[in-house]
């Protein structure tokens, strides 16, 4: 069996976890070392360090401090790596910490995170999800089970200083152009929350000062939440430092593609069962800037969707120009519509979108004025049929506990 070189406990803070860390900084030191070809394996915190509860408030997803995460596991140094290698990860195996076989699954209020729909869903909503071996079902969102694609939502290298200076200049930068935006248009660094893993004193204040913040992904990987990046997957990082600096965590059960509710997927605590292998000069080799990877070859079986469609032009009727983010939200909020024909509310139909083997493509860019975005809505999650016909949609969703939703304090 290969070695656990990071354990949690989910009873104590992550911050009492020298081999956790919260921040991106070249001078984190290496939480534990590998050899090329080694296997092991790291446990994770669930993306907020524990603080989610299984219960039915939102309070909690209201009052989050997003200033703390993503606690991550590591960083790994691999023996021999140098910048301008390639470290190649595989993903043998990840999956959920036996004493916590559920997740959650939420929308952060418009005054702390905000998300994708943050417009339409500016309050703190919560779905709690159960595991069932391969599948999933929840209290909040009748009707509804499927199989689950475990994926870590964030992986990626240290970057080195000059990497690092060039992220926190852009970021910071960016936030001036709209410096009273809600939610902000990015997060610049902030010491009081930093966890920098064992570094101590002055070290510790410098990584607290200067850190990246993990919350956008990057060109060394990071928060990229693509979710067929599960077992069997191969991941190929560009390396900045002596030592690659290998760190992971923020794991979901399953996650649609696009992770549109933000406090998005179903959320996790668990375990990566990893081994890695260097290519030396691979960047300049392969021409890689970012991170490339080879999907897992297990996917959840569903072969039959309905298909939602949008274009660049906003639910307010404004046009865009080939604006595929605005076109990609039409498509969700199509489909929530549509759930709301069968009996779900808006928030229900949106952590669907968010948590089940949703597929999201760009379906066309060349079409002035208008991009086209699809969603791929499995028919075969529910347990009754959702495809449309004469006789119109049927009320079929029981409703048990509602999705729990917070005052907007």
């Amino acid at each position: 069996m290969p070695e656990t070189l990071i354990k949690v406990d989910l009873k104590q803070s992550p911050y009492e976890n020298e081999k956790i860390h919260n921040r991106w900084h070249p001078d984190i030191p290496m939480a534990t070392w590998v050899k090329p070809g080694d296997e092991f394996i790291l446990e994770t915190y669930d993306w907020t360090g524990g603080y989610i509860q299984n219960n039915d408030s939102a309070d909690d997803v209201r009052d989050v401090d997003l200033s703390t995460v993503h606690f991550l596991s590591g960083p790994v140094g691999v023996k021999g790596a140098e910048p301008g290698d390639l470290l190649v990860v595989e993903l043998l195996d990840v999956g959920a910490k036996d004493d916590s076989l559920w997740g959650f699954n939420g929308f952060f209020s418009k005054k702390n995170g905000g998300g994708f729909l943050t417009e339409h869903f500016p309050q703190a909503q919560k779905s709690i999800w159960d595991f069932h071996g391969l599948f999933t079902t929840s209290r909040h969102v009748p009707n509804v089970k499927f199989a689950g694609l475990i994926h870590p939502g964030l992986i990626g290298c240290l970057p080195d200083p000059k990497m690092l200076a060039m992220w926190n200049e852009r970021e910071v930068d960016f936030i001036a152009t709209q410096p009273d935006r809600v939610p902000p248009l990015a997060n610049p660094p902030f010491a009081k929350t930093s966890h920098p893993g064992s570094a101590k004193g002055e070290l510790a204040a410098k990584i607290g000062a200067e850190g990246a913040r993990t919350v956008p992904p990057r060109e060394h990987g990071g928060n990229c939440d693509i979710k067929d990046l599960s077992r069997g997957s191969k991941i190929y990082f560009p390396v900045y430092v002596d030592g690659a600096g290998l760190s992971v965590g923020d794991l979901h059960f399953s996650q649609g593609d696009g992770e549109i509710t933000f406090c998005g997927a179903i959320e996790m605590a668990g375990w990566v069962h990893m081994k890695v292998e260097l290519i030396k000069g691979g960047m300049a080799k392969y021409g890689v800037k970012n991170p490339i990877f080879k999907p897992s070859p297990i996917t959840p079986q569903y072969n039959d969707y309905l298909i939602f469609e949008g274009i660049s032009v906003d639910e307010y009727g404004k046009q865009h120009y080939l604006d595929v983010h605005v076109a990609y939200r039409q498509a969700c909020l199509n489909a929530i519509e549509y759930l709301t024909k069968f009996g779900y509310s808006k928030a229900q139909a949106y952590a669907i979108l968010g948590t089940a083997p949703v597929q999201g493509h760009i379906s066309g860019v060349v079409d002035i004025p208008n991009a086209c975005a699809t969603l791929w809505l499995p028919t075969q999650i529910f347990d009754f049929d959702i495809r449309p016909t004469a006789s119109g949609p049927i009320q079929a969703v029981k409703q048990g506990i509602e999705m729990p939703l917070s005052p907007d304090l």
